[in-house]
């Protein structure tokens, strides 16, 4: 079996810095142009990213919550998967229930509205709102595996939701990247 990827730190908030062929990709992934990438916060072990680290403020002043975006489509689908499963139900099951796993849940979303503060001002912008949601339904619900996954990867042992996710979730590169980009090859 494949090892699981984790996250590195280094480079500016905890990715790396963006190159042109990391742009390539990430359109490609989502068909259409990035707005507001701050960092590659995670590659995918074949090598594309699979996470951007994104400003809290788009080019214009409109503001973007979703610090850690997860861009790798065949992630996506994976996780959507994990989604249509009932795995979000069972995990807002044990959130009412644990009081370890919800300390632990505040403790991501803690984190997330910490790195996204300091991402606004390394970048200069005005920081989102008191009361602006996290990511994922943080820290009260679990509505979004997918950012929740994408803030695990970013930030490895922060997310435990995004971590159980993780790891159910299939070796999803295996069979090579999600996109082929000019630039990428």
């Amino acid at each position: 079996m494949s090892e699981r990827p984790e996250g590195e730190p280094g480079g500016r908030g905890p990715g790396e810095p963006v190159r042109r062929a990391d742009l390539a990709a990430v359109a490609a992934q989502l068909g259409r142009q990035p707005r507001g990438v701050r960092a590659v916060a995670h590659r995918c072990p074949c090598g594309l990213p699979d996470v951007i680290e994104t400003t809290p403020r788009l080019p214009g002043g409109t503001p973007f919550p979703t610090l850690f975006y997860l861009t790798c489509p065949k992630a996506a689908s994976a996780i959507g998967t994990l989604e249509a499963s009932g795995l979000m139900r069972r995990m807002q099951e044990r959130l009412a229930t644990d009081p370890d796993l919800a300390a632990r849940y505040r403790a991501a979303h803690d984190d997330y509205l910490r790195r996204r503060a300091e991402a606004a001002r390394d970048e200069g912008v005005e920081p989102l709102p008191p009361g602006t949601q996290s990511a994922g339904g943080m820290p009260e619900r679990v509505k979004c595996l997918h950012a929740l996954v994408g803030h695990e990867l970013a930030v490895p042992g922060v997310n435990p939701f995004g971590r159980e996710a993780l790891d159910a979730l299939p070796d999803w590169w295996c069979e090579g990247p999600c996109v082929q980009t000019e630039e990428a090859r």
